[in-house]
């Protein structure tokens, strides 16, 4: 579903990504880690369409990004650290807001069971964006791309600053959209729920990809060891 081939990009003569080989199978979750500035944000805005790699190749469901961006963005659903909503709006109408704007219409009734499916308490649903916690953003965010019916899914530190109940319900609900057949790109610097989450990880360090594991070979404490070689060295 989701492929870089040899994919570099630089800004100003520093290299962010350098020679990237990434494949994201349909309902896989691939995790990036990496400490700041390793180059995954810089992935994941390329993927979007946001900067044109330098050199190599991306695709989506078989699209060139660069030349097919239309196409591919509406295939995406997009998850920052911190999700951007409408304060005075509820997580109803923030969803239905953001579905018009994709040209999708949807009734309250099902509105508010993409919110139940992501995770959203029914009681929150009317309630005003500014009540929300970090945790509640992100499942609007998610519901969101769900009611989108994004086919890849990307996450740029979805698990910072959330609290362990809020994080632990993030990984049950990206397991659930994979298991229905979304591809997800986990960008972060947290071992452990990576480690949790994802079918395969990726270790990212200035922009090269220095190391890859299936997450079942592999304990948290082992990741945390490898992961802290590459960094240190």
């Amino acid at each position: 579903m989701v492929t870089l081939n040899q994919v570099s990009k630089s800004f100003k003569g520093n290299k962010a990504v350098d020679k990237l080989s990434l494949e994201i199978a349909e309902g896989e979750i691939l995790g990036l880690l990496g400490a700041n500035g390793a180059g995954k944000s810089t992935t994941i805005n390329m993927l979007l369409g946001f900067i044109k790699p330098d050199s190599g190749a991306i695709s989506i469901n078989h699209i060139d990004v660069v030349t097919g961006s239309e196409s591919t963005r509406k295939l995406i659903g997009y998850i920052p650290e911190n999700v951007n909503l409408y304060n005075d709006l509820s997580g109803v109408e923030n969803l239905d807001y953001f579905c018009r704007l994709a040209n999708l219409k949807y009734e309250p009734s099902k509105l508010g069971e993409f919110l139940l499916k992501c995770g959203l308490q029914l009681e929150a649903h009317h309630q005003k964006i500014s009540s929300y916690s970090k945790g509640m953003r992100q499942k609007v965010g998610i519901a969101i791309a769900y009611a989108k019916k994004a086919k890849v899914l990307l996450l740029d530190e979805p698990a910072s600053g959330l609290d362990p109940l809020a994080s632990n319900e993030l990984s049950v609900l990206l397991k659930s959209l994979a298991a229905s057949g979304t591809s997800i790109l986990m960008a972060s610097h947290d071992i452990f729920r990576v480690r949790e989450v994802c079918n395969r990880i990726g270790i990212l360090k200035n922009g090269i990809l220095v190391k890859e594991l299936n997450s079942k070979e592999v304990s948290a404490n082992e990741l945390e060891t490898i992961y802290l070689e590459y960094m240190q060295n």
